[in-house]
């Protein structure tokens, strides 16, 4: 993918401000590894098991009637797993150690996943926009491109900012 270092940039800026959390990874919502930054965790054992997790959350909250899923925090003896929406396609999962404030783990959270939301969404956009084709000049240059497909800039999509579209139960 096209943005694997501006995500991994994203995470290193998140790990630098919140000294606390000991990794952080970026996966697509099927457990594939976009980028990671965890030191001691194996980060494709930590997407697939981040993409179990999100199933059932997203399915609790359809059951539920809570809307589209957005976060998930899980705390044991030595810290907490946070999974947080990033755009349509993405989760960011953040390790914790126990004594950060959570507030402050949320916050920070939920601004990477935006940012890291933006930045996926925008690759498999450019991913699947065909590039435009050049005509050329009978000397063989390039003449100007053909038109782009018409495009509709702010276009709703369905799905909130942060939230993974709904999954069938």
């Amino acid at each position: 993918m096209a943005a694997e270092r501006e995500v991994l940039d994203e995470l290193q800026r998140l790990r630098a401000r919140v000294p606390l959390l000991s990794g952080a990874l970026a996966a697509s919502a099927d457990g594939l590894v976009l980028a990671q930054d965890t030191a001691g965790v194996e980060a494709e054992s930590l997407a697939a098991l981040t993409a179990a997790a999100l199933g059932v959350a997203v399915r609790l909250t359809d059951a539920t009637a809570r809307g589209s899923f957005r976060e998930l925090l899980v705390r044991g003896e030595k810290g907490y797993v946070a999974t947080y929406a990033a755009g349509s396609s993405a989760v960011l999962t953040l390790l914790a150690e126990d004594r950060i404030n959570v507030g402050r783990l949320h916050l920070e959270g939920r601004r990477a996943g935006t940012r890291i939301g933006a930045l996926v969404d925008a690759a498999l956009e450019r991913a699947a926009t065909p590039q435009p084709r050049t005509e050329h000049t009978r000397a063989g240059t390039p003449a100007r491109p053909a038109a782009p497909p018409p495009h509709l800039p702010g276009q709703a999509t369905g799905t909130p900012p942060g939230a993974l579209p709904r999954r069938p139960v």
